[in-house]
């Protein structure tokens, strides 16, 4: 009878556990869970994401959780689910992203929530739309060494030209003038690293990389080359009239705050600035190729602004922009169709969506892909169509309605303006200077992406011919 009692207790402290789970599952929105224990639905999650969270959308409403790899994620789809995650005080970036930002750049919790705002304040403020003007001479000249590369006459993927485009011009003008490798063999060893560390970023975000061991070993590549690369960078002098780099901006906060090694924030750094700035320019140059009265209309604006194309050695203005809106419109509308497939906040107490309870501690996810595709906002959604972005006010740096695709709230993605602007200044003295076409139809995009810009599935032959 003594050992009864216990038991009895037990059990019933056990049934009264499993009511109250089954509870709090009633108050909270639809969870699909798979049915493996801890894995959850991550296998049929991870095959095509961007599917599944459509496909969920239509059979269990507007709010649902997928429970995967022991994660609670909760999509919010309609309009209120959307006003909690970008208004709400109770959702929070910094904890969403911390452990992705560990385990892809080894960025420790406490470093991390130390430094992420003041170093936020710094980029917002060194890549902002009043510092841009300072950054179109040294863009322009960048941009120039590059395609005086190209030659006269070529055929290359398209994916392959706008990473020789923009890899170079992005790391000379972010952390140092001549720091992108010249040899031959170490840019190709650079491009293969880089782009190894791309395309399994997804994966190393969620995954120890001990199990990734090809992404680990470019991540290690990277990091070194940092390494090498800091105290050159640090001892830089600028030319004159131009301020110090980002990276020397940021490098003074990181050793002011703490002593921990810089690399990882330039790895960082150089993941952010790259790795939706060239498949955006790829999308946007392929949609523009693809649609014959769009690229007429660009380069009747490129003539009317610079003069016979391909004539003369130019230099871009910020007045010249001004003059040039279509460009910035296809880029918006393109970076509309290529979305990111969702961002994540963290919710730090309990917030009522609809009729349900999110729990503290879930990821909040919403999908600026399927967002975008919300024809009350964006009538024809699935159609390139640039002259929609009309309507937005651009003079004053706002948006369409609906477009979320750089984040929203106190931490908007700080170099959209700087990636913007690399893309449009791409776009010209390509067009300017290059008679340009697409030997193949535009890839479809691969469906495995969730966190960056959507990439092509496949290659697409560009020929080029240098303007006389």
């Amino acid at each position: 009878m003594e050992l009864i009692f216990p038991s009895v207790i037990i059990i019933l402290g056990c049934v009264a556990l499993l009511l109250l789970l089954q509870w709090k599952n009633l108050s909270g929105p639809p969870c699909i869970r798979g049915w493996i224990p801890w894995i959850g639905a991550a296998f049929e999650f991870g095959k095509a994401p961007l599917e599944f969270i459509e496909k969920a959308r239509i059979k269990y409403g507007p709010i649902f959780t997928v429970f995967a790899m022991g994660t609670r994620m909760t999509f919010v789809t309609e309009e209120e689910g959307i006003n909690v995650f970008l208004k709400s005080k109770e959702v929070d970036f910094e904890l969403a992203v911390q452990n992705p930002v560990y385990r892809t750049a080894s960025i420790p919790k406490n470093i991390f929530l130390t430094l992420h705002e003041k170093l936020y304040v710094v980029m917002k403020g060194k890549m902002g739309t009043f510092n841009l003007c300072q950054l179109t001479g040294q863009l322009t000249e960048e941009l120039h060494g590059q395609l005086e590369n190209l030659g006269t006459y070529g055929t290359r993927d398209l994916n392959i030209l706008v990473r020789h485009l923009l890899y170079p011009v992005s790391v000379n003008t972010l952390f140092k003038k001549d720091l992108f490798p010249t040899n031959k063999r170490k840019i190709m060893e650079f491009h293969q690293h880089f782009q190894a560390y791309d395309e399994g970023f997804e994966h190393g975000s969620q995954i120890p990389e001990c199990f990734l061991r090809n992404w680990s070993k470019s991540k290690r590549w990277l990091l070194a080359f940092f390494e090498k690369n800091i105290p050159d960078i640090k001892s830089y002098i600028p030319e004159k009239d131009n301020p110090m780099t980002l990276m020397q901006a940021l490098l003074d906060i990181i050793e002011t705050e703490t002593s921990e090694q810089s690399p990882n924030y330039g790895l960082l750094l150089l993941w952010a600035s790259l790795s939706n700035a060239v498949p955006i320019a790829f999308w946007t140059i392929g949609f523009v190729l693809s649609q014959p009265s769009i690229h007429k209309a660009i380069m009747e604006s490129i003539s009317s602004v610079f003069g016979t194309a391909g004539k003369d050695k130019i230099k871009v203005s910020e007045d010249d922009l001004k003059k040039l809106p279509l460009i910035k419109w296809c880029i918006l509308e393109t970076i509309r169709l290529r979305a990111p497939g969702a961002i994540t906040r963290k919710v730090l107490k309990p917030v009522k969506i609809l009729n349900f309870t999110v729990p503290s501690g879930d990821l909040l996810m919403l999908s600026p892909f399927w967002l975008h595709r919300n024809p009350k906002y964006f009538p024809e959604p699935e159609l390139f169509k640039p002259e929609r972005w009309k309507e937005a006010n651009l003079e004053k740096y706002a948006f369409l309605d609906g477009f979320v695709a750089f984040g929203s709230g106190k931490y908007q993605c700080p170099g959209r303006w700087l990636a913007m602007l690399e893309i449009e200044m791409c776009i010209i003295l390509l067009f300017y200077y290059y008679d340009c076409r697409l030997l193949d139809p535009l890839p479809k995009q691969r469906s495995l992406h969730l966190l960056g810009v959507q990439q092509p599935e496949g290659q697409c032959q560009i020929e080029y011919t240098r303007r006389t």
